[in-house]
């Protein structure tokens, strides 16, 4: 017997109201005086409110500062267009803030036009994209820094040699003006080699990763004039892993001294390690990584160099080189890792992931 019209209304009901609250892309609904009236699990999940917290509320209270206005909204509910927008940043404190893709349409209820919003988060997405792009122009600016510093590094020698020449044939007072040609070619090639960095493959062995950083922990401690704070955080239960130690160690301490020099006296930095999984390195998933963070609660690297931070010739400091955190990058590249940082003023860290063989 076939169900009556009344029957197959409701079970349509009943399909669509479990459809919304399965789906895994986060539904809102506004009313048509763009007040909330309905979340779906996901919603609730992604925004980390309730409906019942929720419901009532003007659409405001989620998009405050951003392009979903009620300008747009109103348009929407008069013309049906939809729209989708992309990279709206949606933040209701300092420690929930998120980027979405949204999409906003019409469905009606009871024959009044409500608005229906579908969030995809999208933060893991940029992070790769920009990853990725990110990789890809440091090795650019590296590749043209070293084709540079090979073009200048042969007429250097050239020069060097005809000032130790020239020198033989002039008297005591004028060799002053070719022992400062030579110094300055010295001085030039030593930056020349520096600029073209590590030029030895790893030497792989087994290592216990806090026995690589506590030689880094004793370095500093004993040089430290600024009287900045050391403290460790490690976790014990991480075991040995393959990597050439001296390059690891190099890698840490130019951060450390990175770090140093930027913080002022009696800041803290902070050794941590921790065990990672499912990380994105250089564009592959890997299941299990080593981490070591490098935190300091320093003023913060500026906006305008973060993005380009672990270029060659890059620094924030007046005196600085900006080759340090570059060979740093070099270093945990030869070991199939990844440098990372995010900073913002009273928190700096550097990442370094690692990744481990099961």
């Amino acid at each position: 017997m076939l169900p009556s019209r009344q029957e197959i209304q409701e079970r349509k009901y009943g399909y669509q109201q479990t459809l919304a609250n399965q789906l895994v892309t986060a539904v809102l609904i506004l009313d048509n005086h763009l007040n909330i009236c309905y979340l779906n699990p996901a919603a609730e999940a992604l925004l980390i409110k309730s409906m019942y917290k929720l419901y009532g509320n003007h659409f405001d209270l989620i998009f405050a500062k951003t392009s979903i206005n009620e300008t747009r909204l109103q348009q929407l509910l008069t013309t049906g267009q939809e729209f989708t927008d992309s990279d709206i940043v949606i933040q209701f404190n300092q420690e929930h803030r998120f980027t979405a893709e949204i999409t906003a349409s019409i469905i009606e209820f009871e024959r009044i036009p409500h608005v229906l919003l579908e969030f995809k988060q999208i933060d893991q997405q940029k992070q790769i994209s920009l990853e990725v792009f990110q990789q890809q122009q440091w090795i650019a600016a590296r590749d043209l820094i070293k084709g540079l510093a090979h073009e200048i590094k042969n007429p250097l020698g050239g020069l060097r040699g005809a000032a130790q020449l020239l020198s033989k044939e002039l008297n005591e007072e004028q060799q002053e003006y070719t022992a400062m040609i030579i110094e300055q070619a010295d001085r030039l090639t030593n930056l020349v080699d520096r600029l073209l960095g590590p030029n030895q493959l790893p030497q792989i062995q087994k290592h216990n990763i806090h026995s690589v950083l506590e030689k880094v922990y004793q370095v500093v401690s004993y040089s430290n004039e600024q009287n900045v704070q050391l403290r460790r955080d490690y976790d014990p239960s991480i075991p040995s892993i393959e990597c050439d130690q001296e390059k690891v160690q190099q890698a840490v301490l130019n951060i450390v001294n990175n770090a140093v020099q930027a913080i002022g006296e009696n800041n803290t930095i902070t050794l941590k390690t921790r065990i990672a999984s499912n990380k994105n390195i250089n564009g592959q998933r890997i299941k299990l990584a080593v981490q070591i963070s490098i935190i300091d609660d320093g003023p913060g690297i500026p906006t305008k160099i973060q993005d380009t931070l672990f270029y060659p010739m890059v620094s924030g400091r007046s005196n600085g080189t900006g080759l340090g955190l570059s060979i740093a990058q070099t270093l945990v590249n030869q070991h199939h890792g990844k440098l990372s940082c995010h900073s913002q003023p009273g928190h700096t860290e550097f990442i370094i992931l690692l990744p481990l063989k099961q």
